[in-house]
């Protein structure tokens, strides 16, 4: 009987089976949740502001360059010479770049700690030199004395008289000795008045003195 009534009714029962299966896989079938909170457009960062946080663009950075400094270091150093140094450099910083001390030096009166300056010219003496103490280490080239590299004889103190080829401190005291009991120098040739100073000698140096 019951196979009779589905028989024949079969197209009236489809459609309302059809209906709760749809109906049972909604419910019971797992299924992914969508996330439908809305979205908070103020806590999202500017474009703009990405550019400036996030694309930092290289620092354009012009590092100062030191200025140079020439320094003329004489005397008991290993490495007597011209040397080229940095604005900012001490008096160790030119021994150093001369080798350092020779054994004999008599480093009592050197300020290793003073600051460089162009032009400078240091001389390093050796124990039992007698030297003024002003002059002993340091002196700044005066520009009376020296002119297109030249010394004036009349006017160069110790220290610049050394620059000369072949004066030490011996020759250089006898010089200005010899101008404090004579007087000027009246001419270069003069020079060889001065004990050692003989003609040879002249001619290798006279290049680079003065007398006005």
């Amino acid at each position: 009987m019951f196979q009779s009534f589905v028989s024949d009714n079969w197209r009236k029962l489809l459609f309302p089976l059809v209906a709760i299966a749809v109906i049972l896989a909604y419910l019971f079938i797992p299924r992914g949740q969508a996330d439908d909170s809305p979205i908070d457009f103020s806590e999202q960062i500017p474009f703009s502001e990405v550019n400036e946080k996030e694309i930092e663009e290289p620092e354009n950075r012009i590092e100062s360059v030191p200025s140079i400094l020439v320094v003329d270091v004489k005397g008991a150093v290993l490495r007597p010479g011209v040397y080229t140094l940095e604005e900012g450099d001490r008096l160790i910083d030119a021994i150093n770049a001369a080798g350092g001390y020779l054994p004999e030096a008599d480093a009592r009166l050197v300020n290793l700690a003073l600051k460089l300056t162009d032009e400078l010219l240091v001389y390093i003496p050796t124990e039992g030199e007698e030297l003024l103490e002003s002059e002993a280490i340091v002196s700044l080239i005066d520009s009376s004395a020296v002119d297109d590299d030249t010394i004036n004889l009349n006017t160069a103190t110790e220290i610049e008289l050394m620059t000369i080829s072949g004066i030490g401190p011996a020759k250089a005291q006898s010089i200005i000795q010899y101008r404090e009991e004579n007087g000027p120098f009246q001419s270069p040739e003069e020079l060889m008045n001065i004990s050692g100073i003989g003609q040879k000698t002249f001619e290798k140096l006279q290049h680079q003195i003065k007398v006005k």
